[in-house]
């Protein structure tokens, strides 16, 4: 496959007749010889990606002369729905093409990441091995093509999202899943993100060099961001070689970390109800706005799709049983309860949740009762109390003064990171 950049020149964004000539040259010197092709997009919780636009353009040009099959990186998620998939890959992929991952159960083994390499890159602070596991269907060799697809983003745990990310933990199994998410909340998740050398994506890209070079894997990433709701595509990388991840990590630095001239006395970040339905991922509004938020400020959550904290089961019941307690709380909660220590990533997601006690974090929501959201150690207000007072559909993005107060808005807060620059300097 033929690697290639494509930066927009204008804050405009990539136009989408751009996009798809690179998708049909990234596959000029190849296409003639696939027959089968496996494509690994995002799920609907990573909408403004643009995966879903690419994965049915790269659909387009191969479904001719190619047995597809499309893999849905879930992770622990909730598995695409039909309308889900509709909205975010269009109406030309029939849904019969899309495979579920389930992450306690289709995983094969395939290596194993030393503990002591792990204790190298995490000044000690983990020293157990991690298994490597992916889904079965990676390492079917009737695949002359595995493509994954996905944006680069900051992100709590690895840095900045995507690349081998995408394999390891959306294929991946539950030894990875849990122990990368650990071995991030223990090294200190404001020590991570929004950068791209981490002990996570140390362990990835071990990982991959050891585990997963004789698999046929091309990346597809995107740089993006989504001002009204509207996708506008920055740049597109595409190849193997991480020199494209890191060009796509400078290029996310400059349009996904956001430096506020002060800090934020009080934030309120809204969740779209499609695309954000569990605390799980409506936690975005925590972690990537707490390097911003003053001590002694107030987080306002609005969050009207919300139903549940975990987005399994198992993992639901977990966050109900212990909540978002902080930090250290949580670490002695994993010493003392095996539950907790066999489910490192809900440990670490419980610390990602919390504000350490720096500031108060009340969710405004329909779908949950007052107990449930107090139950888990947040404060709560309806979400119609709180969204008349602060009307998403008439807050402007940044700041805003609502009844003489000082408010900053964020109408999305997948999509980027709000920092002291201080803490990049």
């Amino acid at each position: 496959m033929k690697s290639l950049i494509r930066i927009a020149p204008t804050d405009m964004g990539l136009s989408v007749d751009e996009i798809r000539a690179a998708v049909r040259e990234s596959l000029s010197d190849c296409k003639d010889r696939l027959r089968k092709v496996l494509l690994l997009p995002p799920d609907y919780t990573r909408f403004h990606s643009y995966a879903g636009q690419l994965t049915a353009m790269y659909y387009a040009e191969l479904k001719d002369t190619c047995e597809i099959d499309i893999l849905p990186t879930l992770g622990t998620h909730v598995p695409v729905t039909r309308k889900e998939a509709l909205e975010m890959f269009g109406p030309d992929i029939p849904f019969d093409r899309f495979i579920v991952h389930n992450w306690r159960e289709d995983v094969v083994k395939i290596g194993e990441v030393p503990g002591e390499y792990v204790a190298s890159i995490s000044e000690g602070l983990v020293t157990t091995p991690i298994d490597v596991e992916v889904n079965r269907v990676l390492l079917d060799p009737s695949y002359d093509l595995i493509l994954s697809l996905g944006q680069v983003v900051p992100h709590e745990v690895v840095g900045m999202a995507n690349r081998n990310k995408n394999i390891f933990v959306g294929c991946g199994g539950a030894s990875m899943i849990n122990n990368s998410h650990m071995l991030g909340a223990f090294y200190g998740m404001e020590r991570i993100m929004g950068r791209d050398h981490t002990p996570v994506r140390d362990v990835f890209d071990y990982a991959e060099e050891h585990f997963l070079m004789n698999i046929p894997v091309c990346y597809v990433l995107t740089v993006t961001t989504a001002p009204g709701g509207h996708i506008r595509v920055h740049g597109l990388f595409i190849g193997r070689e991480r020199e494209k991840f890191e060009a796509a990590v400078a290029l996310a630095q400059k349009k996904n970390l956001i430096f506020p001239e002060k800090p934020f006395k009080k934030v309120v970040v809204m969740l779209d109800a499609g695309e954000f339905k569990s605390t799980w991922l409506g936690n975005k509004a925590v972690y990537r706005t707490r390097m911003a938020i003053a001590d002694g400020g107030e987080l306002i959550v609005l969050a009207p799709g919300v139903d549940k904290f975990g987005e399994d089961p198992e993992n639901d019941l977990l966050i109900r049983k212990y909540g978002y307690v902080g930090r250290e709380n949580v670490l002695k909660l994993v010493e003392e309860n095996a539950d907790l220590r066999e489910n490192l990533s809900v440990a670490a997601h419980l610390i990602h949740g919390s504000s350490d006690g720096r500031f108060s974090i009340t969710y405004c929501t329909k779908l949950l009762t007052e107990d449930e959201v107090r139950g888990v150690a947040f404060d709560y207000i309806p979400y119609d109390e709180a969204a008349a007072k602060y009307d998403p559909a008439k807050l402007r993005d940044g700041w805003n003064t609502v009844d003489g107060e000082e408010i900053y808005y964020i109408p999305n807060p997948a999509l980027g990171l709000w920092a002291d620059r201080s803490k990049f300097e």
